[in-house]
């Protein structure tokens, strides 16, 4: 058995007698600045170990194929009807969408883009609008020509005011006249307008009567407009409220639905129009035309992460515009990529990576405005935005916790004038690489070995000093003395 004795001959720190130590002022004050640099470096290591450290590196995109790139907008055109606004997508592996209604919101906007209602719902998408068969019949006239000096007086004198907003260029305005003359006839002749009353059907030329159409946010033409006799409201911003058609444009067609128009209201009904309410009026030919000019866009689409194209412009299957009057001015409340990401947790990464998120909302707040003057007829505004992928990571390399990912983007805009239709065009080139961000882990044996340093370094070192400065002391006392060594 190994005796008491024996262990303690391996004992590396042996004590001195207290008898045997002698305390100074020097060694009080050098034990003082020992400890409080003990504590001031442990204070710095502990910060140290808890601040989170990340390395930035460029890496290929570690997408999937599968993956999705969400582009969410919130854009206002002051000038663009939300009647005849599409919202388009395409890209270089031949997408085309057109016309996204699912996830997109249009609102009414006046000149100083405020809500002037509800949401716009353009409704279902029509197929191929019905036209009557061209023959070679005299074209008999049977509706009203309107003007500005007349308008409001006819409007007033019948219950219900059906117009025709034409261009005499325009190919669907003249499929649409023959049809549109034999209806306001049959309708004339059945509902005779001087002891009627009841119903009449107008005309205006938007070539003539620009002003007339402006008004009336006419933006394609042919557009017909229903006016009901006491329902036409118009305040200081020039809103109207009516319904637009947007059914077959045959004569039978036609006149069916003129019929449901006229049925709801007495013979001596003298009252407002109500609206239709019968079993014949059909939903889908027939909505609230939009009371302003303006339109906001909002919602998001889903692309593919390849180069492509959001469009903006006036698209429809069954009228026509004039690009030369088009204006695509507008403001981009919003205009992100990727996932939306919430402000605490914004908040959050840029503690640790100050930097992120800078670009993340490059576009926001921006207007692009072109004058309607013809110098700037017929004029797209293109954006070019290069999107670059940032995902942060955290955790241990085998089990990695992705805390954000977020799009950052660069935009170069330009104004193009084409003799197509202007649009407000948004290019977008996802790159192939990705910014990533990983946080360093931080090993706590490496923390507890660099405290044991600190301590153990000071602890020498406060040593080494003191003995040193004891040792002098000692010596300067001996000369004194005047003693030899």
């Amino acid at each position: 058995m190994i005796s008491s004795s024996k262990l303690k001959s391996v004992d590396f720190y042996r004590k001195i007698p207290r008898d045997l130590t002698e305390a100074s002022l020097s060694g009080a004050g050098l034990s003082m600045i020992a400890a409080l640099s003990i504590i001031f470096l442990f204070g710095m290591e502990l910060n140290n170990y808890l601040a989170v450290s990340t390395t930035t590196a460029i890496v290929v995109d570690r997408s999937s194929d599968a993956d999705f790139l969400r582009i969410e907008f919130n854009i206002s055109f002051p000038a663009l009807s939300c009647e005849f606004a599409s919202v388009d997508v395409s890209d270089v592996l031949g997408t085309h969408r057109l016309n996204i209604t699912k996830t997109v919101r249009k609102f009414s906007i006046d000149s100083n883009l405020r809500p002037t209602g509800s949401e716009f719902h353009s409704g279902p998408i029509a197929g191929s609008i019905k036209h009557d068969d061209d023959s070679d019949e005299e074209h008999v006239e049977g509706s009203v020509e309107l003007n500005p000096r007349n308008f409001d007086r006819v409007g007033h004198q019948h219950e219900i005011l059906v117009v025709n907003f034409y261009a005499p260029w325009c190919p669907w305005s003249n499929k649409l006249k023959p049809s549109w003359e034999k209806a306001a006839k049959i309708m004339s002749e059945k509902y005779d307008p001087e002891t009627d009353g009841r119903i009449l059907l107008g005309k205006v030329d938007c070539t003539i009567e620009v002003d007339l159409c402006r008004s009336h946010h006419i933006q394609g033409y042919p557009s017909i407009r229903i006016f009901r006799k006491g329902s036409d409201i118009r305040d200081n911003h020039g809103h109207h409220d009516h319904e637009s058609y947007y059914g077959d444009r045959d004569t039978d067609s036609l006149v069916k639905f003129l019929e449901g128009l006229v049925a709801p209201i007495p013979l001596t009904g003298h009252g407002l129009a109500l609206e239709d309410k019968s079993e014949n009026a059909t939903k889908n030919v027939k909505r609230p035309a939009p009371v302003t000019g303006g339109c906001r866009i909002e919602g998001f689409v889903r692309v593919k992460k390849v180069p492509g194209n959001l469009l903006v412009t006036a698209r429809s299957a069954s009228h026509s515009f004039d690009a030369s009057t088009m204006n695509v001015s507008h403001f981009i409340s919003q205009l992100t990529f990727g996932k939306k990401i919430t402000p605490r947790v914004m908040s959050d990464v840029k503690r640790i990576l100050p930097y992120i998120g800078a670009s993340h909302e490059r576009l926001n707040g921006k207007t692009y405005i072109t004058k309607h003057e013809n110098s700037e007829a017929n004029v797209t505004i293109e954006h070019y935005l290069q999107v670059v992928k940032t995902e942060v990571v955290t955790g241990s390399p085998n089990h990695e916790h992705t805390l954000v990912e977020e799009y950052e983007y660069t935009a170069h805009s330009s104004l193009l004038q084409s003799p197509d239709i202007p649009a407000a065009k948004f290019h977008f080139e996802p790159s192939p690489m990705q910014v990533l961000v990983k946080e360093n882990p931080k090993s706590f044996s490496h923390f507890i070995t660099n405290v044991c340093a600190i301590i153990g370094g000071v602890f020498t070192v406060a040593g080494i000093l003191d003995s040193i400065l004891h040792n002098t002391m000692n010596l300067m006392k001996k000369v004194e003395l005047g003693k030899q060594f």
